[in-house]
């Protein structure tokens, strides 16, 4: 567990009151909030807050936690302003943990090249996950998947890229030119955590039902090896790997929405937004929004190119 983290949220919901307003103030949806409170607690062995219908008061543990949760935090942030000013100008970047590494290194040396003074760091972080950070200040700037909302974040371009499904070698459908979702049904569906990509899942759970394809279990992974075991299936773009096949999904019903996400007026963040979308474009074939897909190429396998 990521104890910094954790009091960040405790802090916004001691000092709230009010888990939803605490939700909107951290730039995240109130569900997640709630679950990592209830995780701190269990962590520490104490609750930290009595929850009614009607309102949310601090425990006598709370509030004799709160003012060393502020300390602390307020230590890590001086740890990090340090570590910056003494390496000189970084920016920290969250990207998909599934994001191909090729790519991430495609993003990393295009922008060395047009700001060869600013060293970028990368760090793998679920959307929801990069929205908190945001709002935390522990990245700069993300690489977030859509639909996401978030109170205060500026958005770049959104790009999109169609998904095929990934299939075990030797499924039936493998022998097929198109895949049907409807085609799937019996097979378990393998997509990243719900609680790091909570739109992600919900958008893409509800075009599998429009189109007839309801998965009797959903497993959640950044890994593809259930695949390879045959047993799932998972949305993704081109890949060739031994033990996997894909094939396309017939009028292309899964896609995969990505921009850049910052906070406020950062002029590094948009130098690096106008990076990725260039390097998105050519490295992941991914288009603008609207824009008619390209021709598919072969990439290794991975949820998102």
């Amino acid at each position: 567990m990521d104890l910094v983290r954790h009091l960040r949220y405790f802090i916004a919901v001691a000092e709230e009151l009010h888990f939803g307003n605490a939700a909107i103030r951290l730039g995240m949806a109130q569900p997640p909030l709630s679950q990592r409170i209830k995780r701190l607690e269990e962590e520490l062995g104490a609750r930290l807050f009595d929850r009614s219908a009607r309102q949310v008061r601090l425990t006598e543990t709370g509030r004799l936690l709160l003012g060393e949760a502020r300390e602390i935090v307020a230590r890590a942030d001086r740890l990090h302003e340090l570590a910056r000013q003494g390496r000189g100008a970084v920016l920290r970047v969250g990207v998909p943990p599934d994001l191909a590494a090729a790519v991430i290194a495609a993003l990393v040396a295009r922008f060395r090249e047009s700001h060869p003074e600013v060293r970028l760091a990368p760090a793998e972080i679920w959307t929801a996950d990069q929205v908190a950070a945001l709002a935390e200040g522990t990245i700069d700037v993300g690489l977030v998947r859509h639909p996401v909302s978030a109170p205060g974040l500026r958005f770049g371009e959104i790009l999109v890229q169609a998904q095929g499904v990934l299939l075990p070698e030797g499924d039936p459908l493998t022998g097929a030119g198109e895949v049907h979702l409807a085609d799937l049904a019996g097979r378990e569906l393998l997509m990243p955590p719900k609680e790091g990509e909570p739109g992600l899942h919900a958008e893409v759970l509800a075009a599998c039902r429009r189109h007839g394809y309801v998965p009797p279990q959903v497993h959640q992974g950044a890994g593809l090896g259930l695949v390879l075991a045959g047993a799932a299936v998972a949305f993704g773009p081109e890949a060739e790997a031994p033990g996997l096949a894909w094939r396309p999904l017939l009028g292309s019903p899964i896609t995969s929405r990505v921009s850049t996400a910052w906070r406020g007026e950062t002029a590094a963040a948009g130098d690096f937004s106008a990076v990725a979308v260039r390097t998105l474009k050519e490295s992941a074939g991914m288009t603008d929004e609207g824009a008619v897909p390209p021709r598919r190429v072969s990439r290794r396998p991975g949820m998102l190119a």
